[in-house]
């Protein structure tokens, strides 16, 4: 049970039945609770922040224990750190409460303390604070307040000063032991969260959406837990699944298909605001058959995650994954087809080798071919070949071409059509550019075609 600051002015206390609400704040919005969405609440954020630690716990009072004294300098210190904590559960829609501390159990209580917000980091300025806290924010002290308050105590300092041998018999040993695992007096244990072996996250939406693009804040909730996760277990992902749910159109109707959007990636990645920006070109194209009810993301294919490399030279343009992420982009935005790669395939027809597979998720991948004779091809390979005139005995194409290499005999293709069999030659045009020509061997034939332009 939580109250928001507003209905605590109007004095709303936790524990008041309903009716005595209403009389004292007649306009208070009461929600009833739902245990099982308040659970997948919880472990939404938990899966979110398992990027910054792995080690992650839930406690008491639907709370998440952080450790993240190896995480302060990977983040750039405390204050940067909370800020991004607080930025991710904002972006899942949720508001938070932070409090850090040397202890986990004093962390949680300067969470818990209503009015400021502490976060120290040093033991002797935590023993301080903790000093001033009432003890009632301490859910082990809350059954013996009454006692407690009628010897005096306010706070945690008061608390401690009492006998300790009294104070054992006349309580319990977990008020001790909390106050001792506060204080750094005594050792804490924890089960920590640990990430499941497959990924998959649903969200309801919290009303009809029409429009394909403004699925993209709900799509971001879901990145944001897949980021988690895959920090967690260290491993980055190659291709993604989002499934859209539709509403019904009629009452009585039978469920209608969801739609989906299935991204693959040129390099496993790990980061949210990349996957975001591709699944934003995806959104931006979509149209919704009827309105939107929920999403759902899967996972559907890892790999390892590979540490980046620090040169220290960087690549001039940008390094191997800006490229295959500006591959991707493309893909989103144009479409699987419209973004295509040259491939070579093993055969001497050079209209035959020379092709072009998609960018991503080609069925082949381009083939490295050792050999020295692919010195004298082309890079520029005309689609179709061009019939040259003659100019005396030579051939013709803005000046009479001079032969300068050849011939490269390729007779071959007897077996699947077309054959093949020609002479190609490397010639050159009064203007100094060469030219990949070739002469037909078929029948005496004396017809020369121009296949290819040197840069």
């Amino acid at each position: 049970m939580a109250l928001t600051p507003l209905a605590s002015a109007q004095g709303l206390r936790i524990g008041m039945r309903q009716a005595s609400a209403m009389t004292i704040a007649p306009e208070v919005l009461l929600m009833p609770r739902v245990p099982d969405r308040e659970q997948e609440a919880l472990d939404a954020v938990a899966l979110a922040l398992l990027q910054y630690t792995p080690e992650l716990a839930l406690v008491e009072e639907a709370t998440l224990l952080m450790d993240v004294s190896a995480s302060l300098s990977a983040f750039g210190g405390r204050l940067p750190l909370c800020r991004r904590v607080r930025d991710s559960i904002h972006a899942l829609g949720f508001s938070v409460r932070l409090g850090m501390a040397p202890t986990a159990q004093a962390a949680w209580l300067f969470a818990h303390q209503r009015g400021h917000r502490r976060r120290v980091v040093q033991l002797h300025s935590m023993k301080r604070l903790l000093d001033r806290i009432s003890f009632r924010v301490l859910p082990a002290a809350r059954v013996y307040a009454s006692w407690l308050e009628e010897l005096g105590c306010r706070t945690l300092a008061d608390v401690r000063r009492l006998p300790r041998a009294g104070l054992r018999r006349r309580t319990d040993a977990v008020l001790i032991e909390s106050l001792d695992r506060a204080y750094g007096e005594a050792p804490e244990l924890f089960d920590w969260i640990v990430a499941p072996k497959t990924f998959s996250a649903s969200l309801e939406l919290p009303y009809r959406i029409e429009q394909a693009a403004q699925l993209l804040s709900a799509t971001q909730r879901l990145l944001l837990q897949l980021t988690g996760w895959l920090a967690a277990r260290q491993q980055a992902v190659a291709a993604c699944h989002l499934s859209i749910a539709h509403e019904r159109e009629r009452p009585g109707r039978t469920q209608r298909e969801p739609s989906a959007i299935h991204i693959t990636l040129a390099e496993p990645a790990w980061e949210a605001p990349h996957l975001l920006r591709l699944f934003k070109e995806r959104l931006e194209r979509l149209t919704l058959p009827c309105p939107a009810i929920g999403l759902s993301l899967t996972a559907t294919q890892l790999a390892d995650r590979v540490a980046p490399s620090e040169q220290l030279f960087p690549e001039p343009g940008g390094t191997p994954e800006d490229y295959k992420r500006l591959l991707e982009l493309l893909v989103a935005r144009l479409g699987p087809d419209a973004v295509q790669l040259p491939c070579l395939h093993e055969d001497h027809r050079p209209e035959v080798a020379n092709q072009w597979q998609r960018a991503i998720n080609a069925k082949s991948r381009p083939r490295e071919v050792a050999d020295d004779s692919f010195a004298e091809r082309p890079f520029w390979l005309l689609e179709e070949p061009l019939t040259l005139r003659m100019q005396g005995d030579h051939p013709f194409y803005g000046s009479p071409l001079r032969l300068l290499l050849g011939p490269e005999r390729i007779e071959t293709g007897w077996w699947d059509e077309p054959l093949v069999m020609r002479d190609y030659f490397v010639a050159q045009g009064g203007e100094g550019a060469c030219y990949w020509i070739y002469r037909e061997r078929d029948a005496g034939s004396a017809r020369w075609y121009l296949h290819g332009l040197f840069a």
